[in-house]
């Protein structure tokens, strides 16, 4: 019996001590690509890495049967972890701008911006790393058990490929051998940017969702003990969590822009529904961490200036405002008929611009707001409707249709009328989430806004659907405001 125990032990070994000796001959042989743009050692280290993802996915099997101190095992895994994606994705950092600058000279935007969010996926993978050792110490400390949740182990499975597949696409050299190993390997350096976009993203999405987990086990203790009874410390370090969802929200809207500039409008539109989500999470949040009840000793002031303020409204006004103002200036100035091109787009722009940002100051300074609603259409939901006709517009001009005049002249005025109901304050707004929890039949809508994404009818079910949010005052002027403040609605009580 101990004869059979000792080649899976020994295979065990090599499994999980393996991996950092491949990976860093991956990273010699990433060195030598840059300097000799040689092939063969290019598929050389693509097979290292792959070499090494298939160790990392079947060691921890090996470990938890084989190993004499399985505990020990876990425990070297993750350190060989550490150890692995500390080299791989720095290095593919450096070899995805390698690529853009000697491989593909002259880069296009969509090149760059790829290369900017490896740079971010590696920051992510790096801090998510550092974190959640931090945690686990943290928990081991504290007499408790660390727990693994659906985003460790998913992120866990796929760092190693995704690390992988990266390496194949950042050092990819053309015009290699006429073998099938060279053929298979340069498929995935020539994956297509959308693909890439795709796969990196979700992980992005893995990472810091497996930094939420640990912070949702283990925060309220970490917490305790390092502020020390400290509670604006504590609301200190508590409040990165909504800054940073709003800093995401102007990360929404500058890559709106972005993509409009790459005439993709449909895109952009994605982008400012992704600004919105985020401009609603922050606030859910901060609420649920009760940052927004005022301290004891704060409660004497009617106003308090914070960062998570500023940094809402520069983040709602950059999203919201400026943001659709550039998109629709950029959509409609790239139209030849002589009829639109006569219209002041500029300065409808900067009308929208700047009703915009003076909706926000009121909505600030407003020391009379009502529970649960909004005075005049917000922000969101007005760029929401503004751009929506611009995704049908790019769709007719692409076409050369005779769709296009009236689709154009139409963004204009809808431009025009927008900018204008964001300071109507009369009308009052119920919040778009809470008018969907109270009218299933819109909710469902939503769903088929979700499905048409994929389809060419896109803009005209995105117009239909904030076209009927324009008109929900219609529907929710009755609604007691103290009722309207609550996240869900109370439901009547069943007779029995």
């Amino acid at each position: 019996m101990p004869g059979k125990q000792y080649i899976p032990q020994k295979l065990t070994t090599l499994l999980v001590y393996g991996r950092p000796p491949l990976v860093f001959a991956g990273m010699l042989c990433a060195i030598a690509v840059m300097w000799t743009r040689s092939p063969i050692l290019y598929i050389l280290g693509v097979v290292f890495l792959f070499i090494s993802m298939t160790f990392d996915l079947v060691d921890g099997w090996f470990a938890a049967r084989f190993h004499p101190h399985p505990h020990m095992a876990q425990l070297a895994d993750r350190i060989m972890d550490k150890v692995v994606y500390s080299i791989i994705f720095p290095l593919v950092a450096v070899g995805t701008m390698w690529r853009i600058h000697i491989i593909s000279p002259g880069p296009n935007r969509a090149e760059l911006l790829h290369a900017i969010l490896v740079l971010l996926l590696t920051v992510a993978v790096l801090v998510r790393d550092n974190f959640a050792h931090f945690m686990r110490g943290f928990a081991i400390r504290n007499d408790q058990d660390p727990e693994y949740s659906e985003f460790t182990r998913l992120r866990t499975i796929v760092a190693a490929p995704v690390g992988a597949l990266l390496y194949a696409y950042a050092f990819y050299v053309p015009e290699g051998p006429p073998t099938r190993i060279y053929s298979s390997i340069s498929w995935f350096g020539n994956l297509p940017l959308r693909g890439l976009f795709f796969i990196e993203i979700m992980f992005l999405v893995i990472n810091l969702g497996s930094i939420a987990m640990y912070c949702r086990k283990y925060g309220t203790l970490c917490l305790d003990e390092l502020c020390l009874g400290n509670e604006q410390l504590r609301r200190r370090i508590l409040a990165f969590f909504p800054n940073a969802l709003t800093v995401m929200n102007a990360m929404m809207g500058l890559l709106a822009v972005f993509f409009a500039y790459q005439g993709r409008i449909r895109e952009a539109y994605l982008f400012l529904m992704g600004a919105a989500v985020f401009d609603k999470l922050d606030g859910a949040l901060a609420r649920k961490l009760g940052l927004t009840e005022p301290l004891a000793m704060e409660k004497e002031s009617s106003h308090t200036i914070s960062l998570g303020g500023i940094l809402d409204d520069i983040s709602d006004a950059v999203s919201f405002c400026i943001a659709p103002a550039w998109i629709f200036y950029i959509a409609i100035s790239a139209s030849l008929n002589p009829a639109i091109q006569k219209l002041p787009i500029g300065l409808i722009a900067w009308g929208y611009a700047s009703l915009g940002i003076a909706r926000l100051v009121y909505f600030t300074l407003d020391k009379n707001p009502i529970p649960g609603f909004f005075k005049g259409m917000p922000t969101p939901a007005a760029a929401m409707l503004a751009i929506a006709p611009l995704i049908i517009f790019a769709q007719a001009v692409n076409e050369a249709s005779q769709w296009a005049l009236f689709w154009g002249l139409f963004s204009c005025g809808l431009m025009v009328f927008t900018a204008i109901l964001m300071n109507i304050y009369p009308i009052r707004y119920l919040h778009l989430g809470r008018f969907m929890s109270r009218h299933p039949w819109f909710g469902r809508l939503s769903l088929l806004l979700t499905v048409s994404v994929f389809s060419p009818y896109f803009g005209h079910v995105a117009l239909l659907y904030m076209f009927l949010y324009t008109l929900s005052p219609l529907v929710t002027w009755r609604i007691d405001p103290q009722m309207a403040a609550r996240e869900t609605p109370i439901k009547p009580a069943r007779a029995h």
